[in-house]
């Protein structure tokens, strides 16, 4: 897919604990060729793979994290 200089660029996030949250509106082709679209103006795509959802993020990985360390370890929410 050639770079379109006239194209506005996209920013995305990525978090060491959750999903990549990119700046919408989206089109989002997965592994088996069909494509999904969200117009909304940040979109969550998940990493874990544990969502209902994917490839948006449900916050299942939120689910399987391990009890927080006294020092406040880090989160996704941070």
């Amino acid at each position: 897919m050639p770079y379109d200089p006239d194209e506005r660029r996209c920013r995305i996030v990525a978090r060491r604990e959750g999903p990549l949250l990119v700046e919408g509106p989206v089109d989002v082709t997965l592994e088996d060729g069909t494509t999904v679209s969200s117009d909304r103006f940040c979109v969550a795509l998940c990493t874990c793979r544990r969502s209902r959802t994917y490839p948006w993020c449900d916050t299942s990985h939120r689910r399987s994290e391990q009890p927080r360390q006294p020092n406040g370890g880090p989160s996704c929410d941070s």
